[in-house]
């Protein structure tokens, strides 16, 4: 059936006539698990359904263990429960626990939150009575037919997808615990929607009574007409099935891996602890030992296959390692700069420094990766040594999984050293190593006096085209570089290894890959092989087009490949079943260059590629040369052709290595901007030019319909490359109709903001004495900045903490700084309109009276009509287009006032990163700030003026000369208020006296009145923490009830945070009291504007925690907190804090409340009564990845956004 997958069975085809003569049901069992062989094979997927067990049975079903099921489908209530089935398993491995629902939706996104493939899931799929709720509870037969069948068929469906598991490998086991009677049972029902979706070979059963058997068998029989005899296990005990499951190898699996320890000591990694490290690919010291028996033929193919697949050109694996240990004759090729770069990894170790970055810089395909590994294979002993191997993991998860590697069965740290290779963070790795150095450095609590063992040092494997350049220009020390050339010492390595290898493996002249290293990259032998290979190319031959595809694929994007089942569609095999081989076969003789890989992506699928990038360079080179085929034709055939543009997972990775290679711009040196173009469309730009260009971004939007990139590509193109902003501007709208997105937008901004610059340029003194240009460049800064405006509301509004951007974002603003390129933007637009108003002739900033009717005009106080002119017929027309546009001019001031508050706001309430990209915003920004204030800020010497000129005025006078004070003390907002927890009380009290103040006069602006009454309540709050005794403080109550008014007029929609976090501060539930209006403020928060954009990629500060006393003393602040460790270092205190372990102090334990919650769907909340609050965790990595539902509790902190999770524990 084209929509399912088939089991090992099929792969092998053994004869059922043998499977039913088998007196041995333990090789049977055996058989069916591994298609005939001894041993589990890592690739296969199995699914488990399972119905009711009892303690009796769970004592013998460890198997489970040594399967690692992909899904676990139960129908057992109580399997959660001590005596459970999953109680059991979860002892041993790790399983997050589902319901069928949890499988709808999109299949990558499923797959992302349910942690598919990387740890068991396990689904209950008729209630789970650990949990309360009706949605809990079993169901009768009738019941579950009626509301849950369906969710398990699409459940079923979703699994048994070849976009989900592979054809082959897939087996799905019925462990039948207890008897299944009738047809009315929901063990058959799901049986029947097994085999509609799959092949019945795929399907086997185990039983646990020969009687229980043969009521299924026959029910099976009668309903389904289908003998299941060949594939089914029922003479065995539990216990037999137990033993013969656990005796097939990989014998690895179930025996000790160890990790070096202190005092030259080793520990046991636990598989459970193994399987939560779900980002690390961790080496043990006894990694490959004891897998195979090493004296039989197993032995002897497996390490041929091995070390055929690495020389060809596939990627080292430790086996390769182990076998050149095994045999010291025949050593592993050391590089030159292998013991630089040991020497450089043993060094950190004596550094102070607890967590290190090293850079390996190194051409693609010349070894680096292997370099690397290998230093690590020689210092497993020395450092606890991983392999980052999921890079869609937040960087917070991957520290927080790092940390423990460290901490593992070990009362002292152990240094672990980690290589990053192959991923978006080898260009730019300075996000992760932020939170490593975050989470680990500063996140452990560690004795810092012996940092040697404190030390998490990361190899950060960068493929460049320009290493040694690279190298030269780190000054940190901490970098090597390794080239596409050999001394003569490794040249001489490379002979001898080539003729070890000829005693040993056919043809090793063969192993490209191995030969091009050799031969020192020589660039003849390249060229020649590729034209050797290319010299009867045949272009009309489908395995010639697909040997194009991969090279031009190969070339321009690393680790791409095209799936084997693509492939076979294309070339239209149209075998149902088939082998790797007969891809190879049929590719021939290009065969030779290509190599099959497991993806780990979707669970491990098969794709091909080139053997090595140098291969794939020099064949496009050479198809330019002899067959006149350059890089935009391959392209454009790609682009013409329907099959790679249909529905699939497999086909939309292709898809978007295709979109990547048109869109994807390299970062630069300094590692925050990127290049201007993807390679591909620079070298096509370079050879062919703006025609050609635009004619495969035509093609591409036409393929790439849903995707707002291409035509987004294709407008920053020709705005920047060739200063057509018209049509620039209509490829940007077509983007933005396609997804409005902060991105789409700002390339709109960008293009008018780029003309405009190009209109005005600064070096000139003096505007254009064309006053229509002063019409055309306003009404071009109006759309700058409607379009930066929307790119800044799309931004607030996206939720999503660890969103990756395409790869097309902004030019200016990288996805990971401060989210507010809207902003910024803005505020560059608005300060452009400055300058080219103060070049008019009669607001020359140089003429500080010229100056002042500047400045009048952007305040209102002045119409255009009234500013002093000469008068003629050019002064007159600007006024006439001044007066045209005067609302939008005088908002100007407005505007950025707004954006300077919002700005504060965000500064106050994020924890900055010290990314140089982030320094230089603010730079900018304060900049512009001064600017702002030299234009429009009111001094204390004018305010007095006012004073003595107009005496009538005083109350006036008086309310002004409050409100520049709270301006002048960083009162006026609640952002500035805030800051003042860390600031003398003193200025706090001043502050509520003049809200105070304030409060008492009639307000005109019930905004300003809202705003006031709101920061009024925080600096009542601010006062009480530093100065409780403070005349001005006002009572709990008293404050409750101006919030409570407050929140009545504003409602849920107030556009800023303030009074909903006073609701948290003030309103928060207590164990005797409760508030249901609570759940209704967080959800408010979220609503509101801020907190989403203060939220993006970043983590909120938390300014006050929950206490245990009532009233006002229940919040606490940072500071207060603080005043417990008054004799301990500041840095040491910063560590602390930044991982959260001051929670673990006995005083702050006893100080702060802990809050009862639970864990839903990848969701926390606190829980009071039956009332359920949103709760974030303050860490990303707080709660672990899976969607798994657990009961927890933790620390409560108050932040802009909402509530926050601090020292978050499980119950269990």
């Amino acid at each position: 059936m084209q929509g399912g997958f088939t089991g090992p069975l099929e792969q092998q085809s053994l004869p059922k006539d043998v499977l039913n003569k088998e007196a041995n049901q333990g090789d049977k069992l055996q058989n069916l698990l591994t298609c005939g062989g001894n041993s589990l094979d890592k690739d296969d997927h199995f699914i488990v359904v399972v119905n009711k067990s009892s303690p009796e049975q769970v004592q013998y079903l460890q198997f489970l263990g040594k399967l690692k099921p992909f899904c676990v489908l139960d129908f057992d209530p109580n399997s959660v429960a001590p005596g459970g089935l999953c109680h059991s398993y979860k002892d041993s491995r790790v399983a997050n626990l589902h319901t069928p629902s949890q499988y709808q939706g999109p299949t990558e996104s499923v797959i992302k939150t349910l942690n598919l493939y990387k740890q068991t899931s396990w689904v209950f799929c008729n209630g789970r009575h650990d949990l309360v709720g009706d949605l809990n509870k079993e169901l009768d037969y009738k019941n579950w037919l009626r509301k849950s069948c369906k969710d398990v068929e699409q459940l079923i469906s979703f699994i048994c997808s070849p976009d989900v598991l592979p054809r082959e490998g897939s087996l799905v086991i019925f462990l039948l615990l207890s008897p299944v009677d009738t047809e009315k049972d929901p063990m058959f029902d799901i049986y029947k929607s097994f085999i509609k979706q799959t092949k019945e070979e795929s399907i086997i059963t185990i039983c646990e009574s020969k009687d229980m058997y043969e009521k299924w068998r026959d029910l099976v029989q009668e309903k389904c007409d289908s003998d299941i005899d060949s594939r089914s296990i029922y003479e065995l005990t539990l216990s037999e099935v137990n033993g013969t499951v656990m005796a097939l190898g990989p014998f690895n699996q179930s025996s000790e891996r160890l990790l070096p320890s202190s005092g030259s000591s080793c520990v046991v990694l636990k598989q459970r602890d193994e399987d939560l490290l779900t980002a690390l690919d961790i080496l043990c010291l006894n990694q490959c030992e004891n897998t195979i028996d090493e004296n039989s033929s197993e032995f002897h193919d497996h390490r041929i296959r091995v070390e055929e697949e690495f020389y060809k050109g596939g990627k080292v694996k430790w086996w390769n390692f182990y076998f050149c240990d095994k045999d010291k004759e025949k050593p592993f090729v050391k590089r030159d700069k292998y013991e630089n770069v040991k020497k450089m990894i043993r060094s950190q170790l004596k550094d102070t420094k607890m967590c290190a970055l090293l850079n390996l810089f190194h051409h693609p395909g010349c070894g680096g990766t292997t370099l690397a590994m290998h230093v690590m294979w020689d210092l497993r002993q020395e450092l606890r040594c991983t392999v980052l191997k999921d890079n869609a993991l937040s960087k917070k998860e991957v520290a927080t999984q790092v940390g423990t590697l460290m901490k593992l069965e070990s009362e002292k740290m152990f240094p672990v050293l980690l290589l990053v290779d192959d991923s978006k963070e080898t260009e730019n790795p300075h996000k992760l190593v932020n939170c490593i150095q975050k989470e680990v450095e500063y996140g452990l609590n560690m004795n810092v006096g012996n940092t040697s063992n404190c030390k998490v040092i990361i190899l950060n494997c960068v493929r460049s085209h320009s290493p040694k350049e690279q190298y030269r220009q780190d000054n940190t020390g901490q970098s090597q570089y390794i080239t596409a050339s050999l001394t003569p010492e490794e040249q001489k390595e490379f002979e001898k290894k080539l003729r070890d290898l000829q005693e040993t493996h056919e043809k090793p002249e063969n192993f490209y890959s191995f030969m091009i290293m050799k031969s020192n990259f020589d660039k003849k032998y390249i060229n020649d092989l590729a034209r050797n290979m290319l010299e009867n190319f045949d272009s009309s031959s489908k395995e010639a087009r697909l040997f194009a595809f991969l090279m031009l694929l190969n070339t321009y994007v690393a680790e791409s490949e095209i799936s084997l089942s693509l492939c076979q569609d294309f070339l239209g095999m149209k075998m149902i079943h088939w082998k790797k081989d007969s891809i190879m076969v049929r590719m021939e003789p290009y065969s030779n260059f290509l190599f099959i890989d497991t993806v780990e992506d979707l669970g491990g699928y098969k794709g091909i590629r080139i053997l090595h990038h140098s291969i794939a360079s020099a064949c496009l080179e050479e198809l330019e040369r002899s067959c006149s085929m350059r890089v935009s034709d391959i392209t454009m055939e790609i682009l013409q052709c329907d099959l790679f543009f249909r529905v699939g997972s497999v086909k939309d990775r292709f898809m978007r290595s295709i979109e990547k290679m048109l869109i994807a711009r390299q970062r630069k040196k300094d590692g925050y901007e990127r290049e201007l173009f993807s390679h591909l469309i620079g070298k096509i730009h370079k050879d062919q030019g703006r025609k050609t260009v635009q004619e495969i971004f035509v093609k591409a939007s036409s393929r790439f319909v849903t995707s707002a990139c291409i035509p987004q590509a294709l407008a920053r193109y020709l705005y920047i490359k060739e200063k057509d902003f018209p049509e620039a501007l209509e490829w940007a709208e077509k983007a933005k109709n396609i997804k409005q997105n902060p991105f789409t937008f700002d390339t709109i901004g960008q293009i008018h903001k780029s003309n405009l610059k190009s209109n005005n340029p600064r070096e000139k003194q003096e505007t254009s004495r064309n006053p229509e240009d002063l019409n055309t460049n306003i009404k071009m800064a109006d759309n700058a900045i409607t379009a930066f405006r929307r790119a800044q509301e799309l931004a607030n509004e996206e939720d999503e903490p660890e969103t990756e951007a395409a790869d097309d974002e902004s030019e200016d603003y990288p996805r990971n700084s401060y989210n507010v390129f809207g902003y910024l933007g803005v505020l560059d637009i608005v300060f452009l309109v400055f300058e080219i108003l103060g070049k008019l002739p009669f607001f020359e900033e140089r003429d500080p009276e010229k100056k002042r009717y500047l400045q009048s005009f952007l305040k209102k106080i002045m119409p255009i009509t009234s500013v002093y002119k000469e008068e003629n017929e050019i002064n007159n027309r600007y006024v006439e287009i001044i007066k045209e546009h005067e609302q939008f001019l005088q908002s100007l001031k407005t505007q950025v006032k707004d954006i300077f508050e919002l700005l504060v706001y965000y500064f106050t309430n994020i924890k900055a990163k010290n990314s140089e990209f982030d320094s230089k915003n603010r730079r900018n920004i304060n900049q512009l700030f001064k600017k702002y204030l030299g234009l429009f800020c009111t001094t204390s010497e004018d305010i007095k003026k006012e004073r003595q000129g107009n005496p009538e005025f005083n109350l006036e006078i008086d309310i002004v000369q409050r409100r520049y004070l709270l301006e002048e003390k960083g009162g006026d907002t609640f952002a500035g208020i805030l800051q003042h927890l860390d600031n003398p009380a003193e200025e706090i009290e001043s502050i509520t006296e003049c809200y105070a103040f304030l409060l008492e006069q009639q307000f005109i602006n019930q905004d300003q009145k809202t705003k006031e009454t709101i920061n009024y309540i925080l600096s009542n709050i601010v006062l009480n923490l530093l100065k409780p005794k403070s005349k001005q403080v006002k009572s709990h109550r008293y404050l409750s009830d101006l919030l409570l008014n407050t929140l009545q007029e504003v409602g849920h929609w107030y556009s800023f945070p303030d009074p909903y976090y006073l609701a948290l501060l003030l309103l928060w539930p207590s164990p005797r009291q409760e508030n249901t209006d609570i759940v209704t403020y967080v959800k408010a928060i979220r609503k509101s504007k801020l907190p989403r954009f203060s939220f993006q990629n970043r983590s909120t500060i938390a300014h006050l925690y929950l206490g245990k006393e009532e009233g006002l003393k229940r919040l606490v602040s940072k500071r207060q907190l603080c005043e417990h460790f008054e004799k301990m270092r500041r840095d040491i205190l910063a560590q602390i804090w930044r991982n959260g372990d001051i929670f673990k102090d006995k005083a702050i334990i006893n100080r702060l409340q802990r809050v009862s919650g639970t864990t839903e769907q990848g969701e926390l909340f606190a829980i009071y009564g039956k009332m359920k609050i949103p709760v974030r965790p303050a860490f990303i990595a707080g709660i672990r990845s899976g969607a798994s539902t657990e009961k927890v509790s933790f620390i409560l902190g108050f932040a802009i956004n909402g509530p926050l999770a601090y020292a978050i524990q499980y119950d269990n």
